[in-house]
């Protein structure tokens, strides 16, 4: 985003054209004595702590003069174009043909001679950021540099729609615990259950099937 404007209006002079797809009386020719009005942009200024060197727009002022003072502007998609041809070269206009007429149009093509001229008398440390042109006190018209604009808009917003990433609360998944029989036993892989282990064990052949009875041989009590 530039630091720095300056502006400065400029006489273009009067001019004459024509809407050809005009319904109104906008179709006939007719003319208006035009100003500019110019906005310059920079980052860094000049020796003189300047933006431009308003003297130095003495060529520009001669350049647009060229253009539009005591001219005659038609389109180049004019149907008539041939017969203003024609009055050109018999010297009763002196005729310049252009993408479009209208103070629209006239904005942006001080715009394109202008940013031409500006960057090559500051070499390149100035932009032409913005035209306006009046054809009168009533009416004007605006053209702007949107790579400007985009990188205004941009700086202007970038604190407020930086999106903000929402607080995330790990999920801690507990593994599930294993399946149990009703004797709370674990199971197998194949769905089966073990042999009970521990104390329930019986000592089999080997051991004293009746201990803690009666008939416990091992107690040094007879069986009765």
């Amino acid at each position: 985003m530039a630091n720095f404007e300056s502006t400065k209006i400029i006489e273009l002079g009067s001019c004459a054209f024509r809407q050809p797809q005009a319904k109104s009386h906008c179709r006939f020719l007719h003319g208006y004595r035009l100003t500019a009005k110019f906005w310059f942009s920079c980052n860094k200024l000049d020796e003189n702590n300047w933006v431009v060197d308003f003297g130095g727009l003495k060529g520009l002022k001669d350049k647009l003069q060229q253009h539009f003072d005591h001219t005659t502007i038609v389109s180049k998609h004019d149907p008539f174009l041939d017969d203003f041809n024609d009055l050109n070269r018999k010297g009763v206009i002196d005729l310049r043909i252009d993408d479009g007429v209208g103070i629209e149009m006239f904005a942006k093509k001080c715009f394109d001679i202008a940013s031409i001229y500006v960057s090559a008398m500051t070499d390149g440390r100035c932009d032409v950021e913005k035209v306006e042109v009046w054809e009168h006190e009533s009416n004007s018209a605006t053209y702007t540099n949107k790579q400007i604009q985009s990188m205004i808009i941009k700086e202007e917003n970038k604190n407020v729609f930086e999106p903000v990433a929402p607080e995330v609360t790990p999920t801690i998944i507990k593994p599930e615990p294993e399946p149990k029989t009703k004797e709370g036993l674990s199971k197998n892989p194949d769905g089966s259950v073990p042999a009970p282990v521990g104390n329930k064990v019986s000592g089999g052949l080997g051991g004293n099937t009746f201990a803690g009875t009666s008939w416990d041989t091992k107690s040094g009590d007879s069986m009765r």
